[in-house]
């Protein structure tokens, strides 16, 4: 694959870059390119957790980039999550793992590390970067990151939760990332990383892709796993997806900021290429989204006809997830051990 080819393979995954061009001089000068995102083990994993991660990250390491998942137990205990009861959230990071395991995320070039392991392999080197950087800037740049966290600068936030962001951003070099690819909520801390490089005049910034939050099934703000009726999880059953796709929102004159599109447009699409939809009266094969956007707002389908298709293949989707899970008993003892647990709502 050349470097135009694994550039536009790279971009298709995001909403926006920070920069362009650093993405595209890094492909032409940089062997081996280091992709990192980093997450909290907490709650239920929904399918922009699952399947939406595995696709990007299938498609980063076609591009020949190498990803690391940075499991967050320590920031997640400083979180809260899950009554801070470290096994417990040790245990949510292995069954997420395992999901992607089902969703047949590619692990060739895909490692998981755990920050508590990590750390503890070169504490001088970790905590000579935290503190590095909380030099570098004030308290409110600071409290301004911690919605990466779901918190807002208004929160009553523990000096943990404070702390939180420069560790975050302290682990971008510490695992000498090139690309950090993370949902726009953790935007700002990313951003942080690039201007820490400015004060500390490095060259190597790391690039930014910042993928879209897809909506709640409501189509107000984004999907969050702590409202079960405003998302799909991926331990879904059947008639689970059914009822929750029938009664979400779907404005039947836009495709903008409806929830129902933007599942088959960053989930759905990528994972089949090509989809069936039919109707009381006739079958149509779509292999371009943007000729399925054309006919609904033409009104040539209808959002029952589009609900009853994405039901349809989020559940084939799920198929093998399922299966992984009824058929690896470790797994699925695992999975129920998890399910078993009360999550703290914060």
């Amino acid at each position: 694959m050349n470097v135009h080819n694994r550039y536009e393979l790279i971009m298709s995954i995001t909403e926006e870059c920070v920069s362009r061009d650093d993405l595209y001089n890094m492909l032409l000068n940089k062997k081996t390119i280091i992709c990192y995102d980093g997450f909290e083990p907490s709650g239920k994993m929904h399918i922009a957790q699952g399947l939406m991660r595995s696709i990007n990250t299938n498609k980063l390491t076609k591009a020949g980039c190498k990803f690391k998942f940075w499991i967050a137990d320590w920031f997640a205990f400083m979180n809260n999550k899950f009554g801070r009861d470290m096994t417990k959230i040790r245990n949510a990071g292995k069954l997420m793992i395992e999901v992607w395991k089902a969703c047949n995320m590619n692990m060739k070039n895909v490692e998981f590390l755990w920050s508590s392991k990590e750390i503890d392999k070169n504490p001088s080197l970790y905590w000579s970067l935290v503190l590095d950087i909380s030099t570098k800037f004030n308290l409110n740049r600071v409290i301004k990151c911690t919605e990466i966290m779901g918190r807002k600068d208004s929160d009553n936030l523990l000096s943990s939760q404070i702390f939180y962001p420069i560790m975050q951003c302290a682990d971008i070099f510490y695992l000498n990332v090139d690309i950090c690819s993370l949902g726009k909520d953790q935007r700002k801390v990313n951003m942080l990383s690039r201007e820490y490089c400015e004060k500390v005049k490095s060259k190597h910034k790391p690039v930014i892709l910042s993928h879209l939050m897809i909506l709640g099934l409501n189509g107000k703000g984004k999907m969050s796993k702590s409202d079960p009726d405003n998302c799909i999880y991926m331990d879904d059953t059947d008639l689970d997806v059914e009822y929750k796709i029938l009664k979400a929102f779907c404005q039947p004159d836009s495709v903008k900021n409806n929830p129902i599109f933007q599942y088959l447009e960053f989930i759905i699409f990528p994972y089949f290429n090509e989809l069936v939809l039919e109707t009381h009266f006739n079958k149509k094969k779509y292999s371009c989204y943007t000729k399925l956007c054309r006919d609904y707002m033409n009104k040539e389908i209808l959002p029952i006809d589009v609900k009853k298709m994405l039901i349809i293949y989020i559940n084939k989707a799920l198929t093998p997830v399922r299966a992984y899970f009824e058929n690896n008993e470790d797994a699925r003892t695992l999975r129920d051990l998890v399910d078993s647990y009360y999550v703290e709502k914060n």
